[in-house]
């Protein structure tokens, strides 16, 4: 039995938004088709697992959230990065290459 590209994605998708944001306050729909483009559909992000992701990180003080307009001329909630969360994305992403240097030393041998 195969795994899911979603299945992988467990433990990540804070990270993936936080990235996200470093481009600049985006609204939950933005933040997830931004994600879904650019990895060519290969990670999808469902509602059920944004919002909460998205309210934990505003909880733990790594992104603010605050009303404005979409670029469909909407009222939206829209998330922008904090210091904190630059740190965290900072952590996290070194997490993420040493996990994945050793998985790949595993996968990748001959």
């Amino acid at each position: 039995m195969s795994k899911t590209p979603n299945a992988l994605l467990h433990g990540t998708l804070d990270a993936l938004i936080l990235k996200t944001l470093v481009r600049g306050p985006r609204h939950g729909y933005s933040i997830a088709r931004f994600i879904e483009d650019t990895t060519g559909d290969a990670v999808l992000i469902e509602e059920g697992s944004l919002y909460p992701a998205l309210y934990r990180m505003e909880r733990r003080g790594w992104v603010d959230a605050e009303w404005g307009t979409s670029e469909l001329g909407r009222r939206a909630q829209l998330y922008r990065l904090t210091s904190a969360g630059r740190k965290q994305l900072a952590a996290e992403t070194e997490m993420w290459r040493q996990f994945s240097v050793g998985i790949s030393k595993i996968l990748l041998a001959p």
